[in-house]
């Protein structure tokens, strides 16, 4: 006799057998965590609602296929949705219609900083999720020169600023605020905080599950007024190999750990050379930046790109991400994939904190 032939699963036993679904990361099963907040069976039918804030985070899908597979093999419908709000520690009054604001920031100009910030948008839109990019980069607004946009932002009644849309990205840019695009913007830190302001406060974003950040190098009033303003959920750190950069780029993530903002992880970008001609792979800058880093301040790599044309040379006006014919498409989609999966990791590891499940981490090395 099949079991939905029996006397039906109760809310209280499929809880039970949930706890035998263990986080692929954090080694912790999800109803020790906190990841499940409600069980309810009702006409055939478990809802359930889940501590999960990554929208098409991959991980986070495989989690919700694996409960769908409990709750089929209790001979019930799944009803999945998730739910993770100020009781789980994630802030709903500053952007309160936004669910995780990612930093893309970098130590130094000139490492494929925007170049990254823009694919890792239009590539969380490829997955599925809602996003917005905000080119915070007050100094080097480039986010519209890859993002092309047809229009303007209008204005609200409210006087707030409303995004356009590029590649399903809905985009905000301190290049809409300059009458020409080769205008310099000449502000000093208190200009730069007013219009960082104006981007927190002053632009109606609508429902967002990211909203990516494109930083301004170094570790400059821009960058700390955004950790004071925002809920960083966590900082993407792009460099190249080359040892200034890595330098650079170390002071950065020592910024991020300080503010006890969680660091994803590091991107190390014109890693190496594929040479059209023999095929052969050149490593022009050096080797292992991003490793040195990794080890040395306990933050993973995510992954390391190649020199080449398709990025910040043909793809001026577009990204890689949304191109099929692009020969590294599916490396760029993998570092996409990557940061919506440590996005994810950090969310859970959040909610499992503050339950109790979790002990807060000590700071790595050079962080104090």
């Amino acid at each position: 006799m099949s079991e939905s032939e029996t006397d039906p699963v109760s809310a209280a036993e499929l809880e039970q057998r949930l706890a035998s679904i263990e986080d692929p990361v954090v080694g912790t099963d999800i109803v020790s965590m906190g990841l499940v907040n409600d069980v309810s069976v009702e006409d055939g039918t478990a809802s359930i609602s889940l501590a999960f804030n990554s929208p098409f985070a991959p991980a986070e899908m495989e989690l919700g296929d694996r409960i769908r597979e409990v709750v089929a093999e209790a001979g019930l419908e799944p009803d999945l949705r998730a739910h993770a709000g100020a009781e789980h520690g994630f802030d709903e009054e500053v952007l309160p219609t936004v669910r995780n604001v990612i930093a893309v920031a970098s130590g130094k100009g000139g490492v494929g900083k925007t170049t990254v910030a823009t694919n890792l948008a239009a590539g969380l839109d490829e997955l599925g999720a809602r996003v917005g990019v905000l080119d915070a980069d007050i100094h080097g607004p480039n986010v519209p020169r890859l993002l092309p946009l047809e229009g303007e932002p209008a204005v609200t009644q409210e006087d707030k600023l409303v995004p356009p849309v590029s590649e399903g990205v809905r985009v905000m840019s301190m290049g809409f605020l300059l009458q020409d695009e080769d205008d310099p913007a000449i502000l000093r830190g208190p200009m730069v905080n007013k219009f960082m302001m104006k981007f927190v406060d002053g632009v109606e974003w609508g429902h967002l599950d990211y909203l990516v950040v494109d930083l301004p190098p170094g570790t400059g009033d821009a960058s700390l007024n955004l950790l004071q303003a925002m809920p960083v959920a966590g900082a993407v750190l792009v460099t190249t190999p080359q040892q200034m950069s890595v330098d650079d780029t170390r002071k950065a993530v020592q910024m991020f750990q300080q503010h006890n903002a969680p660091v994803l992880g590091v991107v190390e970008n014109m890693s190496t050379f594929q040479c059209p001609s023999c095929g052969d792979s050149h490593e022009l800058f050096g080797r292992d930046g991003a490793v040195k880093i990794s080890e040395d301040y306990d933050v993973p790599r995510l992954d390391s790109l190649p020199l080449h044309p398709d990025f910040g040379g043909e793809h001026i006006g577009g990204t890689v991400v949304k191109d099929e014919e692009s020969e590294i498409q599916g490396e760029v989609l993998g570092l996409v994939e990557a940061v919506a999966d440590r996005i994810g990791e950090e969310n859970r590891r959040k909610v499992a904190r503050r339950r109790g499940d979790l002990e807060e981490e000590s700071p790595p090395p050079g962080a104090e």
